[in-house]
Formats: C-alpha cells, sequence, structure tokens
C-alpha cells in the first residue's frame, strides 16, 4: 500500500441555490456555544483566519508546517497497517485552509457504512431547519380516533399519555365511554428495503420505515405497536377501546382533538449521530424528501441530498452513491475526499449556525454511551488512549466495511478534518477499529 501526501488547497465553491431548492430550505441561526470539543467559535474563526490572517501558519497554505509534516510522515507509516488490507481511503485537511495535509486513495469510493448520516444530517438540517419538529396527532370521527404518524422518532410512551389523556376528556365530554382505535401512518410509502440492504436487515438493523414509532422500538409493525400503547393509554383514562387496532386513513373531516410536537431536528439529529441510530436515520432522509416536495421514498430522499450537497454547498458528487440515509446499504459508495468535505462544512462560519448539531452530535472519543465510548473499545490501546476526549468522530461498520471521520485540534493548534474508510480487510474488525482510532491520534499529534 502506497501513500502520498499533497498540499494542494481545494476549494469548495458554494453554487447558487436553484429556485425550488432556495424555496424549500430553511436557514436558521442557532447561538453559538463554547464547550471543549464542540468548539464553534474556535472552528468559526480558524476559518475565517484563511482570508484575513497574514500570519505563517495561513501563509504555509501552499506548504506543510512542521506538525502538518508529522502528520503527513507518521501516516504515510502506519496506513501501512496490515488490518487495514488493500482497499483502503483516507485523507486529512486544514479546516482553515481546506489543504489537503494528507491523503491515500481519497477519491477512491467505497462503502461508508454509517459515515453516509453525516450526509442525511447535512441534508435534512439545510431543508427543514434545525428547530423544525414533526407534529404526531389525534383525530376524532365515526366513533374511532386515529393516531396520525409525524415522523416523530423520539415518541415516547409518555407522550403518548398525554395525547390519551387529552382524547379521553374530549370522548368523554362527548358523552362517549367507548371508541374504536386506528392508526395512520400514510405520511411514508409503504414499507420497502432500500437497494443494497439484506432480508436480515429488518428487524434486526432496522424497523421497515414507518411514519409512527414509539420508544424507538424496532419492530415489524411500529405503527401497530404505537396503537396499541396508546389504547391501552385510553384504557387506563376510562375509555374503553372496541376491537383491536386497525390501519387506515383518517378522513379530511375528522376533528382533531390532540397533538404533540417532537424535540428539535437538532436534537434528532444529535442522538441520531451520538448512537449511529439507523431508524431515526430513515425517517429523517423522508422527511427531509418530504420537505423538499418529494415523495417519502429511498429514491427522492437520497435525490434531495446529493441536491443539497452539490446545489448548495458545492461538494463534488463525483463516485458518489447513496440509495439510504443510514449507510446500511451495501450498494453505497462515497469517497473519504467527499466524507471530509462534507464535515468540513460545520467549520465554515457561513454554515455553523445551520449545522451546529452536526457538530455537537459526533461521538467523542472515550465518550461512554456513545459509538466511540469505552464499551465498545474504542481509543483504549497504548497509541490511541492519549486521544481520549480530543477527537470527535462519526463510526461506520458493516461486514467489510469500518470507517472513522471527524475533527481534531492538532499540535498546530489548527483543526483538522479526517476522513478514513476500510473496506475488504480480512483483519478481526476489532484490529481494524483500533487501527483506525490511532490514525485519529496521529492526525491529533498526541502519538507522535
Amino acid at each position: 500500500m502506497s501513500s502520498a501526501t499533497s498540499s494542494t488547497a481545494r476549494h469548495r465553491k458554494a453554487k447558487p441555490m436553484s429556485l425550488a431548492l432556495r424555496r424549500a430550505f430553511i436557514v436558521a441561526a442557532v447561538p453559538v456555544t463554547g464547550a471543549l470539543l464542540s468548539a464553534p467559535s474556535a472552528l468559526a474563526a480558524d476559518k475565517t483566519a484563511k482570508t484575513t490572517a497574514t500570519t505563517q501558519s495561513v501563509a504555509a497554505a501552499d506548504g506543510l508546517d512542521p506538525a502538518e509534516q508529522r502528520i503527513a510522515d507518521n501516516l504515510n507509516t502506519r496506513a501501512q497497517s496490515p488490518s487495514l488490507g488493500d482497499t483502503f481511503s483516507g485523507v486529512v485537511l486544514d479546516s482553515a485552509s481546506d489543504k489537503v495535509v494528507w491523503g491515500h486513495n481519497a477519491d477512491t469510493a467505497l462503502m461508508p457504512a454509517s459515515n453516509a448520516k453525516l450526509a442525511t444530517a447535512t441534508a435534512a438540517l439545510t431543508v427543514l431547519g434545525p428547530e423544525h419538529r414533526f407534529t404526531t396527532k389525534v383525530v376524532y370521527g365515526d366513533g374511532t380516533l386515529t393516531l396520525i404518524g409525524g415522523g416523530d422518532r423520539l415518541l415516547t410512551t409518555a407522550d403518548l399519555t398525554e395525547l390519551a389523556k387529552t382524547a379521553a376528556a374530549g370522548v368523554k365530554l362527548g358523552g362517549l365511554d367507548s371508541v374504536k382505535v386506528r392508526v395512520d401512518d400514510s405520511l411514508f410509502a409503504e414499507p420497502t428495503l432500500a437497494t443494497g440492504w439484506n432480508d436480515s436487515y429488518y428487524d434486526d438493523q432496522v424497523s421497515p420505515v414507518r411514519s409512527l414509532v414509539v420508544d424507538g422500538k424496532l419492530s415489524a409493525d411500529t405503527s401497530i405497536d404505537a396503537g396499541k400503547v396508546f389504547a391501552r393509554q385510553l384504557a387506563d383514562q376510562g375509555v374503553t377501546v372496541d376491537g383491536e387496532v386497525t390501519r387506515g386513513t383518517a378522513p379530511a373531516t375528522d376533528v382533531p382533538v390532540g397533538h404533540h410536537l417532537s424535540p428539535t431536528l437538532s436534537e434528532t439529529v444529535k442522538k441520531m449521530l451520538k448512537k449511529s441510530d439507523n431508524d431515526i436515520a430513515e425517517t429523517v432522509l423522508r422527511m427531509t424528501a418530504l420537505g423538499a416536495g418529494r415523495p417519502a421514498t429511498f429514491e427522492d430522499g437520497t435525490a434531495v441530498v446529493r441536491d443539497v450537497l452539490s446545489g448548495h454547498y458545492g461538494v463534488s458528487m463525483d463516485n458518489f452513491q447513496i440509495h439510504d440515509g443510514s449507510g446500511l446499504s451495501r450498494a453505497d459508495r462515497i469517497p473519504a475526499q467527499t466524507v471530509a468535505d462534507i464535515l468540513d462544512l460545520v467549520t465554515d462560519p457561513r454554515y455553523r449556525g445551520l449545522l451546529r448539531s452536526i457538530d455537537e452530535g459526533l461521538p467523542v472519543a472515550g465518550e461512554a454511551g456513545s459509538t466511540l465510548g469505552p464499551e465498545w473499545g474504542r481509543f483504549d490501546t497504548a497509541d490511541s488512549q492519549c486521544a481520549v476526549g480530543q477527537v470527535k468522530a462519526k463510526t461506520g461498520t458493516l461486514t467489510g466495511a469500518i470507517a472513522l471521520s471527524g475533527l481534531t485540534k492538532a499540535q498546530d493548534g489548527r483543526w483538522k478534518v479526517f476522513s478514513f474508510i476500510e473496506n475488504e480487510s480480512s483483519a478481526d474488525p476489532a484490529a481494524t477499529k483500533d487501527t483506525l482510532d490511532g490514525l485519529a491520534a496521529t492526525v491529533n499529534g498526541c502519538w507522535a
């Protein structure tokens, strides 16, 4: 495996938005915080420096500073690890100048696994806006209460309890003591498998994608499950439920009796990234398609992702193929360079408010409860332990595909964006993950 170092600057030039995209996009400003690893002010200042500063470090955009040269030299050696196999793509960018500090087959498109969620999150936040909320409704008509799904993947039993209380009060006020219960999940088309999904993914890795779910339950029919929870809560309020929960579309003449608003999209995105939640990703993909005026399907959702990345942000779509929102598809292909370019957007002050939740949602090395936590055996080797708390990155794992892409502040005090993707290695996946953790520690510079 041969590696190459490059100091060529890559400049993203945002292209003008089409009228249709401009109408669909809601750019919402969000206050900036100062947490250590979120460090948005540092990221923004770092990015702004490339156009205003005249210091030696910025002037070095045509070459590598000593810290960057060490990164490149060490990566040239460490990327030769047998645990990476022969199919490996990697790149390191300086966030302020966009120059390539190091790259190896960076434009080779590989299975990104859950790194694809970064593309989904970027498109969703751009189309819907960080403050967008999803609405679950209850309507009444002809003796039936209908629970209508609105794409809220964070809906809980407690939320349904409150809806049931409101609905029960209305039913009793109308002089009734029994109702039928129906679920309406017609917001999404009938669940299907995405191109590149194995049949075994239902219900092991992801649920059939429906617009109604409670408590994030992984099941064959999340809508009926949610309807049963709602029915039980009605019974607890003294309303008899007549018969089994059914599925159907609520007539437009039904009367609204209650609604629940989800947490903001920014909160949903953060949970999706921290836990690498496939169900959230697929639901968010469909809601993004609807927000852009298209049907809620895999095909239309992924088309909107491509349109947003290329048309709004100027990210190259060369060799970019996705068929879902989660990265479960074995037909997905994204180059490490493209993943890095997507991540680099969060360091740009123009997009900081809009994409802040991506930065905040990235798992932090050593963070319990995230996919980089000690329970997953991450950043626990002699080479990578030094990077605990210093690296934030999105993980990706499928059979035959392991990825790690994120941000860290290097020894020169400048933020670096990295993406490492491995496919088809015959090594133990745990060994491959340890190697990628070591590469991230190399970019940080603590493994010198």
